[in-house]
This record gives structure tokens, sequence and C-alpha cells, in this order.
């Protein structure tokens, strides 16, 4: 890495002290280090679709080759941090505008044009540009820098107070801003020495590669099967889930037809799509032209017969296991043979398919509330399910720009069943003694998207019941059977689409807690008969987060001894982006190894000791801490996984 990083320090000195003229030729992705040596040369020439960024906040990192310096001369400071802080790119147009390339022309039109400028650059028919690096015409006065570099200082300790490397663009920008390009060269290189090798770095790196790695099943993706085009999806159901689902389709260009059961609604379920695409046209995310484009693809129906020529059906209706055995009995009837049998469940799909004769069409495609803003897809497999199928909603998640995670079937499947020993191990906590906004307020700061109270809320107490009840029927042995959920569904508090749940939201969904919820929590005490420890009502939050998601590392241990899933990293991966881990702390098993399963085996012991079996460590864990070996390592590498 350092005589990496020495070259091309002296290739940049090189372009710098050139006396031939240097013309970047722009096309596919400039991005991080290819931008940094597209802003060395005296010019750059970029395709319309190009993409310019400096994207190292996903890595960890800054900029290494100086790109911290060189992009608010070129495109001012405020653009600049704003550029880096958030770590966009932009296209060909856009970096005209900004005056980051100095011109646009067709991709077959590329090298001339470039070859072009820099002769004219030599023949004095355009100005030889002062280097990017000593530019100051784009850069703002002193005061209003120092009041944009505050700004951005601030925002970043508001949006990510647990790290570093937001606030190290800053730091470094300022540097050369106060001091000059060579002072804030220097100090880019000795912090990117820093950061490089920070714990930070090294999980969204894991994130990163982890990625890119879960659309690689071993037997299905290595046979050479090509996807299949689905053009038209059906959709069964328009409620919450489904009109979400829809609207993700509808974004991405697919024809969507909405299915319910009455005219009424269905109404509803338009109205819930149209709502979402407007919201986003409101935030400027979506333009006017593109809602009207989206809502022309939408058809609702009634009945079963516009499904005959669909490609793929997704059924989102109530976690109800009779109906959605009919359903699929009915798909059978009118759909066509080619047709993507797919369902947003947590329930058993060899269940929900028995009935059916092709059970090789039937897969799982779970979306996370809000689908259309969720990143994750989780593809579930039963035993029967074809290769082909599973490549075709691969390659659906690809253009519906969701990150697939492919699982094995099995109750609740991998992100629920994580997911579910959560909201479990919060109960019992709140229960035996816990504050539930102190648990909350402690799952933020260890920097997770919501804690398990206020994502219940979100899910709906109803669809937490449901799903409960299924995993009560597969894993008795290490259920805490709460009656808090139970007691506050009686009384209607079902979460946001309530405006009651553990927190009260008003008209525009926002949230505090709710004085009332206590006479819940004593009300289920009294019924469980559980006594009140102390010591849990002064809990750190250390402890809290260890008491919350031991649990579910736990589970996550079971998942890969069961091979539900390919590998420890895709736990990873459907954590983040499912259960809103911190990307930053590598997803469930990458943070637990950095603790140790040692650790782990003995906290989550001394619970089970106090609390029963809901904490009893698996024989996986057990295993591995007897051994002290990663969690992430296969318990038996011969077994076959999926």
């Amino acid at each position: 890495m350092q005589l990496t990083k020495l070259l091309l320090q002296s290739y940049f000195s090189l372009i710098l002290v050139s006396r031939k003229p240097l013309v970047a030729a722009i096309d596919g992705h400039a991005l991080g280090g290819g931008l940094e040596i597209a802003m060395c040369c005296h010019a750059r020439i970029s395709t319309p679709n190009a993409k310019l960024g400096l994207p190292e906040l996903h890595l960890g990192i800054i900029p290494g080759f100086g790109g911290t310096q060189r992009l608010p001369r070129l495109v001012g400071l405020a653009k600049s941090l704003e550029m880096m802080l958030t770590a966009k790119s932009v296209k060909g147009k856009e970096a005209l505008d900004l005056g980051l390339v100095d011109a646009i022309v067709s991709p077959s039109q590329l090298l001339d044009a470039a070859c072009k400028w820099a002769l004219d650059i030599w023949e004095h028919k355009k100005p030889w540009n002062v280097a990017s690096l000593y530019r100051t015409d784009k850069l703002e006065s002193l005061d209003e820098a120092r009041e944009i570099l505050k700004l951005a200082r601030d925002q970043a300790i508001r949006i990510s107070p647990n790290l570093y490397h937001p606030l190290a663009f800053v730091d470094v920008v300022e540097e050369g801003i106060v001091s000059g390009p060579r002072a804030g060269l220097i100090k880019e290189y000795e912090t990117f020495e820093v950061l490089i090798r920070s714990g930070t770095c090294k999980a969204l790196v894991h994130i990163f590669l982890s990625r890119r790695g879960t659309t690689k099943i071993p037997g299905v993706t290595d046979l050479g099967l090509v996807p299949r085009h689905v053009i038209k999806v059906a959709i069964l159901g328009g409620g919450l889930m489904g009109s979400e689902i829809a609207t993700v389709f509808l974004l991405s260009n697919y024809y969507v037809i909405l299915k319910e059961v009455n005219n009424k609604v269905l109404e509803a379920g338009i109205h819930r799509i149209k709502a979402n695409l407007q919201r986003r046209t409101n935030k400027g995310k979506l333009s006017q032209a593109k809602f009207v484009k989206a809502l022309s693809l939408l058809k609702g129906t009634l009945d079963y017969e516009t499904f005959r020529d669909v490609d793929m059906v997704i059924e989102a209706v109530t976690e109800d296991l009779t109906l959605k055995q009919k359903i699929f009995m009915d798909l059978e009837k009118y759909c066509a043979p080619h047709c993507i049998l797919a369902s947003n469940t947590s329930i058993d799909l060899n269940l929900i398919g028995e009935k059916i004769k092709s059970q090789d069409r039937i897969i799982g495609a779970h979306f996370f509330s809000p689908a259309h803003m969720m990143p994750l897809l989780e593809i579930v497999r039963n035993q029967k399910t074809s290769s082909q199928v599973i490549v075709d909603l691969l390659d659906v998640g690809k253009k519906i720009k969701k990150t697939p995670v492919v699982v094995r079937n099995c109750t609740g499947f991998a992100v629920n069943r994580m997911f579910f020993s959560c909201t479990q191990a919060a109960l019992l906590l709140v229960e035996h003694g816990a504050d539930i906004y102190c648990i909350d307020r402690a799952f933020a700061k260890f920097g997770m998207a919501m804690g398990p109270f206020r994502l219940c809320d979100l899910i709906g107490l109803d669809v937490a019941m449901a799903t409960e009840a299924q995993f009560v029927l597969s894993m008795s042995d290490r259920i805490y059977k709460s009656t808090l959920i139970p007691l506050m569904q009686q009384d209607k508090r079902l979460g946001e689409t309530t405006q009651k749940g553990f927190y009260l939201y008003d008209e525009r969904h926002k949230v505090k807690p709710d004085p009332e919820i206590k006479k819940y929590i004593e009300k289920a005490r009294e019924i469980s008969g559980v006594s009140i420890n102390p010591k849990l009502a002064k809990l750190s939050d250390k402890d809290i987060v260890e008491m919350i998601l031991f649990p579910s590392v736990n589970e996550a241990c079971r998942l890969l001894a069961e091979c539900i899933v390919v590998k420890a990293a895709d736990l990873d991966i459907a954590s983040v982006m499912g259960m809103g881990f911190p990307p930053y702390r590598g997803g469930t098993i990458y943070w637990a190894d950095t603790l140790g399963s040692k650790y782990i085996c003995s906290r989550l012991n001394g619970w089970a000791r106090m609390y029963g079996n809901f904490f009893k460590p698996c024989d996986s864990l057990v295993e591995k801490a007897s051994r002290g070996v990663p969690l992430s390592g296969m318990t038996d590498p011969a077994k076959p996984r999926l």
C-alpha cells in the first residue's frame, strides 16, 4: 500500500509539472481514485452518463490522492463537502455545470474530442488552465468558508455521532483552505493512513465486499443459467406492504397489476401507491413526468383473468396460512406455466404451497417495510424451487435496486428469526424491570436505525403477533411468552397505523413516548408472575445492547449450523439492510467476532441461569466458544450449504 501510494503521488507530481497538456477522457464510472487522477489533468472531457464522485465515506476512509484538496477548488467548497459527506456521484451534465468537467461529448466521440482538446491547449487555441490544486476562483471567501465548514462539521456530528471519518473530511478540507493545498495534502495523507487501519474501515470494507458476494450461490448461479425477462408483475393485496412493493416495481418501470377483494379496498391500495409516489415527487426524488408514467403502468383488478400473461406474482396478503394456500391454488389455475409464484411472507413456504403441484415455481420474495425504501430482498427457496426461478428473482432484485440474500426455507427465514430474538429479549427485560424508552435510546446510541419497540410500532403489533404464532409452533423451547403485546393489541394499540403502540404518533408520524404504556407493563407483569429486578432499571447502555443483541447472535449461529444461509457474511448483510444494524460495526456476526465467542457464550450462560432457557447458548456457539474460534467459521466445512 505504501509503495502504491508513493508511485501514485509521484505520478500526480509528474502530471502537475508536465509540459504537455493532459486531458482526461471519462466514460462509465470515475469514482474515488479514478476521479482523483482526472482532477490532476489540465482538462476533463466526459460522456453524458458518466458518473463522477468520491465515495470513500462508505469505506470508512477519505480520498488519499489529493481529492479533498482538488474537488473544492473545481466545484466550490459547499458542493464538494456535500459530495464527499454523502458519497453521491454526479452525472456528466451536472459535472459540467459544476465545473468538474470542461465538456460533454458522446461516447463515440470521446477519445477524438479529448485528443483534439489536448492539441488545442498545445496550440494555444484553448487556455492552459491553472493546475486544479492551485485554483481559487471557485472557492468562497474565508468567512463564508468557515461558516460552511462549521455547518458541515455540525451535520457530520448529528448524522454520524459514533464515527470519526466524516469529521476527518471536514478537518482535512479546512487545513487546505486555511493553510494552503500543500499543507492539506500532508494532512490528507496522514489522516488516510490512520483511517485505513481503523476498525470502522475494516467493518465497512467487509460490508462492501459481502454485499457483492450475496449474488453468488453455489449450485445455482454457477450453472450458466440466463435470467428470463420479467416484464409484468401482479401484486395480491394492496395493504401497507402490498402497496409499497407495487411502488418498488413501478419506480423501476414494470407493469403492475394490483388485485384486491373489492372496489373499496382496491381504491385504498391504489391511493396508498399514489401517496408513496407523490411523497417522492414532493421531495424532488421523482419528476412529475416520471410520476405520471409510473401511475400509467398500474392497473387494478378484482379477479384473476388479467393474470394469464404476467411473469411474476407476489402475494402480500395477511399472514393467514389457509388464505395463502387458497390463493396459490388459484394462481396455479390462472397463471402461465412460466410465471414465478412468489410470496412476501414469514410463513413456511412448504406449508403455503403444499396443496399445489407447481412447487418448483414457489419462492419467497420477502421485502422489508417500508419496502420502497429498505434495500434488502430476502429470497427464500424451498427444496423444490428451481434454480432458474432463483436466478430470475436475483435479476429482478438487481433491476429494482435491492440487495438480495438467498436463504433456505424455515420459519421466519433469516432476518425475522434474528430480529424476533431481539424483540423477545427486549420484552423480557421490560417485564423484569427495564424501561422501554431507555432500551430504544441505548440502541440509537449503538447506531441502530431504531430500537426494538419503535421498530415493532413501524412493522405493526398485529404483524408481530402473527409472526410470533409461527415461532411458538416451531421453537417453543426457546420462546419468552410475554403478554405485553397481546394486551396492547386488545386495546387496538397496533403501532403507527393506529397512532398508538409503544409510542404515540400524530398525523405527520411524529413520535413521542406514552406514559400510559406503564399500565400495560404492570398488567403484563401481573399475568406473567415475574418479579422485578431493580438492577435492570440501572443497566448501562452496553449491557442493554448485549442482553438484547446476544440472543440475536445466538440465533444467527443456529442459522449457520442449520445451513439456512450460504455464509456468515450473508447474515451480516441481512442484519444491516433488514434490521438496521449499523454498517460501520460490520453486521451481526462480524460485530460478535470482535467481542469473541467465549465472551458471548459466557454472558448468555449467566443470563440463562437468571432468566431461563431463552438465553441458553446453542450447541454451535458453545462448540466455537470452547475452541475459541470465530463465529463466522463454518461449523462443519464438509456439510453442503443450501
